[in-house]
């Protein structure tokens, strides 16, 4: 954490001395020491941020480092503050009168003197990293050539032994199938899975089996860990294969380099059926160091690996071939059996018990060696619900503090220590956000950004690099994907429990975020961030914090009504960066926000806000602007003057009378809108008033990734074509006619973007445009009122990626026909308000991945032909049809076929004079039973399928 401030430092250090020489005027060369102080203290944190726990001295020269680190960051912003800010070209071009006055000489004094006091504190700092010299040069040791550290890698196996195991019977069997069997290859075997999952304890019990025994001629076990030598973990796998052979270790083993040890293994290896298990591989490093000594003698050989990561199981499995076998979480019902195990001794909870017992294992969320270590607490404890009331609610100050818990607290904590710099402040982060939240992925990427988390890489955005950061964070499973698009993209994730309540500490501990969701709860002056959960009792406290960058409310029941009694932050934290108002209860915009001058993210999404003042221009460095579902339908022309805008963001979607359909509303846009050229998203502007003037401004937007326009009219289609031509960089275009029977002319795009993944149309097609069947990268397309009456599907049915394909009032013929190999990556398909289709045919080997299929008021006859070859079928809906649709069981193929039908879920309503039905399940009807009505509201949402 102290390099990532430094990092941040240094990059704010170097923006300042290329473009903001105005702010440095008697104190350019102060500001260059400070540079190249930090710049030699990099390294060292580098080394020395992964050592601060076990060091406690070390931990308060990192700590003095990162907290004048932020002091310079202060101070340099508290100057941009008190520096005018009515001036056209934002900061940077401020008169050299302005500097004359005598208010600006006093400022610059002041600053100087500040930083001058701070370079005698970098003095001292400097003076105490010469007496860590002697450690620095220990740790460097270590750090390229560190030992083998068998506890950190053997106490998750420690801790969970066979007795504990629950629900392994399935994962052992898949795991030794795969060893014994397959092909004479040597092929690798990853398991991955988040720490505490039992991992070790699975393969050891795979390792120890009577099967694998008998298959391999050797085997040996090597237990990594996060800090591991190269050198002694070859020679600790040769050790144990002169062990397994029985004989005796050569003394040159001691005296050999990489390459002799390397060979030597291979020679023994060589001609030889071997097992060899990799424990707790933690990155590439380790994987690499020893796959060059494992021959490929086609014996049937196989490697055994585990890991948290899932890239380096992919790496492994793509070099070699092999299976990756993902570790999941103990079911609710496996949960409870190791819970009774551990605290009954097999007996069945108290029924006292029951509920306070459920409500902590859901803040264990299925892992075994959560739950083995929380009810290491609990068996010392009477069999109360207060006691144990006591333990649920405090379980985060228990993990810090509780003896038994302390092993489960470093199992969760190696991956966060194990984190470079950069990921380490974007993992903290998700201490923000309350317990149990789903976060939307494309909440966070903006979010990381205006923090000046993600780095600059040469021919990437900033959005293209914190995707990567957030992707990191996935394959090393600190945070769980919640739910997916149709496409295959995270949309929302989370952050397990008792791993978030590590993090939380750790944040607090660093002073990088305080959360309050108590009253007169208290923090240090110098916290970072503040989150407000659901009151705002403690927030008149939380806005008096001079040196507070970020400011979050998630507003709760008993906060909706608290809405008056919010103060805003300009008064006491002048150097916000970041302020999320989310679902805030307030209709009018906070008057005191346009004093924010260093805003870079502001978000009143779901509020009730209708206008934007034209005062929004002072926030000259706002990244992103979130309106998303509040009533804005006009920006005043000021916010041109936001030049740094990446994400402007302004739109709602509101509910069709008697229909489930949704309209979209968007704002007016304005006539100069093609100066905003920093701009990545750009959703949704009406393009009806100045339509033509305003599709050929949309050109000026080169750095585009999304647009989205609406209230389209067909005679701007040729501006508009001209126009995404030049937007290269365009990845999802959204686009919609004034009414739907206005059309879209899109045949003047000769050469449309190359990397578009999602496109939608909703208005009248002539024909499909010819450059659709072009878009190789294409995954998402959605039509609607297109009314086409030419084959639809040719077009589309090579191509690679498409795994969503909606027709909406798209299509007036009478039938469908999926040809065989085509759309070979469909996933969901959406036939909707086709009121002439009378059939749908559906032939072998076409749609092959398909996993959700919904026709909804169509008129088909019948069930789609060749629906059994939809063998990955897992969802299909048969909404508001036609009664004859129903009226027979054979329809269906009957009962015995549903019995061996490989489709899970079947649902269904009718359409009878204009009323619908609600949705009932298939298996009733086929069995002949009654029809059962179903609760919609929770049978819908049970099997809501998500990608």
């Amino acid at each position: 954490m102290a390099e990532a401030a430094v990092n941040f430092l240094l990059n704010k250090l170097t923006s300042v001395l290329e473009d903001e020489v105005h702010l440095l005027k008697g104190v350019r060369e102060e500001v260059v020491y400070i540079r190249d102080e930090f710049d030699h203290m990099k390294s060292f944190l580098r080394v020395a941020d992964a050592k601060e726990e076990t060091d406690l001295a070390l931990k308060v020269w990192i700590r003095q480092v990162r907290d004048v680190a932020y002091d310079i960051e202060d101070v340099l912003d508290e100057y941009r503050v008190r520096l005018p800010h009515n001036c056209s070209n934002g900061f940077v071009a401020f008169p050299q009168r302005s500097f004359s006055s005598l208010a600006h000489f006093n400022v610059r004094n002041q600053i100087a003197s500040e930083i001058k006091g701070i370079n005698s504190r970098i003095s001292r700092i400097a003076e105490a990293y010469q007496r860590y010299r002697s450690t620095y040069q220990v740790i460097e040791q270590d750090s390229n050539s560190t030992s083998i550290t068998l506890l950190d890698g053997q106490g998750e196996a420690l801790l969970l032994e066979e007795a504990d195991l629950v629900g392994i019977d399935r994962p052992k069997q898949q795991l030794v199938e795969w060893l014994v069997t397959g092909k004479f290859e040597c092929e690798v075997v990853s398991v991955v899975g988040m720490g505490g999952l039992g991992k070790t304890t699975l393969v050891k019990k795979v390792y120890d089996d009577v099967n694998v025994k008998k298959c391999f001629t050797i085997r040996t076990w090597a237990t990594v860990s996060q800090s591991f030598k190269t050198k002694d973990l070859l020679k600790d796998i040769l050790q144990q294969l002169y062990n397994a052979l029985r004989k005796l270790v050569p003394e040159e083993v001691n005296s050999m380099n990489y390459d002799q040890l390397r060979l030597k293994i291979k020679k023994i290896l060589n001609d030889r059926k071997y097992l060899i298990v990799l424990d707790d591989v933690w990155g590439f490093d380790a994987w690499n160091a020893v796959r060059y000594a494992l021959p490929n003698n086609y014996l049937g050989s196989r490697v055994l690996l585990t890991t948290r990561d899932s890239e380096v199981a992919t790496t492994a499995c793509t070099e070699f071939p092999g299976n990756i076998y993902y570790l999941n979480p103990l079911s609710q019902e496996e949960s409870s059996a190791l819970f009774c195990k551990k605290i009954f001794k097999n007996d069945s909870c108290p029924p006292h018990l029951e509920k306070i017992s459920d409500e902590i294992l859901r803040k264990c969320e299925g892992l075994p060696l959560a739950i083995v270590a929380v009810s290491g607490v609990l068996v010392t404890k009477d069999k109360n619900i207060d006691e144990w009331e006591m333990v649920r609610r405090g379980l985060g100050a228990e993990l810090q503090e509780n003896d038994k818990l302390k092993n489960l607290k470093k199992i969760l904590s190696h991956s966060y220590h194990d984190l470079p710099y950069y990921l380490k402040s974007c993992l903290l982060y998700f201490s923000i956000f309350p317990e149990g939240l789903q976060i939307e992925q494309m909440r966070l990427i903006p979010l990381w950004i205006a923090e000046g988390f993600v780095e600059e890489k040469e021919g990437h955005t900033l959005e293209e690099v914190a995707e990567g950061y957030f992707k990191k964070l996935l394959n090393r499973s600190l945070i769980q994907v919640a739910e997916t698009t149709s496409d295959g993209k995270v949309k929302t994730c989370r952050i397990h429990d008792l791993l978030r309540e590590i993090i939380v500490s750790k944040a607090r501990a660093r002073n990088f975020a305080a959360i309050a969701k108590e009253q007169n709860m208290s923090w240090p002056e110098e916290v970072r961030r503040i989150s407000v959960h659901n009151t705002l009792q403690s927030a008149h406290h939380s806005l008096v914090v001079p040196k507070l960058r970020s400011l979050f409310m998630f507003w709760g029941m008993d906060s909706v009504n608290e809405s008056s009694k919010l103060i805003f932050p300009s008064g006491h934290s002048p150097l916000l960066n970041v302020l999320d108002l989310q679902d805030a209860p307030f209709k009018q915009f906070p008057k005191q926000v346009s004093n924010l001058y260093l805003l870079k993210y502001l978000s009143l999404r779901n509020t009730k806000l209708k206008n934007i003042p034209s005062s929004i221009r002072k926030l000259r460095y706002l990244e992103t602007l979130d309106l998303k579902q509040t009533h804005v339908s006009k920006l005043p022309v000021d916010i041109l003057e936001l030049k740094r805008l990446r994400h402007l963001l302004v739109y709602r979607y509101e509910k069709e009378p008697n229909s489930n359909n949704q309209f979209k509303y968007g704002f007016k846009a304005m006539k100069r809108i093609g100066c905003l050229q920093s701009l990545q998203k750009l959703c949704f502007i009406e393009s009806y008033q100045y339509g033509n003037h305003i599709m050929e401004e949309l050109g000026r937007l080169r750095q585009l990734r999304r647009l989205g326009v609406i209230k389209f009219r067909t005679r701007d289609g040729k501006a508009l074509c001209s126009s995404i031509e030049k937007l290269k960089n365009l990845r999802a275009f959204s686009l919609t006619v004034v009414n739907k029977n206005e059309i879209i002319d899109m045949q003047y795009l000769t050469c449309p973007p190359k990397f578009l993944q999602r496109l939608y149309l909703r208005g009248r097609l002539e024909k499909l445009p010819n450059w659709i069947s072009s878009l190789q990268g294409l995954a998402k397309l959605c039509l609607r009122w297109s009314r086409l009456t030419g084959d639809p599907l040719f077009p589309l049915h090579h191509l690679p990626n498409l795994a969503h394909l909606e027709f909406i009032q798209a299509f007036e013929g009478e039938s469908l026909l999926f040809k065989e190999g085509g759309f070979q990556r469909l996933k969901f398909l959406g036939l909707n308000k086709l009121e002439q289709l009378k059939t749908v045919a559906v032939e072998k080997g076409a749609l092959s991945c398909l996993e959700k299929l919904i026709v909804e008021d169509c008129g088909l006859q019948q069930v789609p032909s060749g629906i059994e070859n939809l063998t990955m079928l897992k969802l299909l809906e048969f909404l508001k049809m036609p009664s004859n649709f129903i009226s027979s069981p054979h329809l269906f193929g009957g009962e015995d076929n549903w019995k061996d039908s490989h489709m899970p879920e079947v649902y269904f309503t009718h359409c009878e004079d204009g009323i619908t039905d609600d949705v009932y399940s298939l298996e009733s009807f086929i069995k002949g039973e009654n029809f059962l009505r179903l609760d919609t509201g929770i049978k819908r949402q049970k099997h809501k399928w998500k990608f």
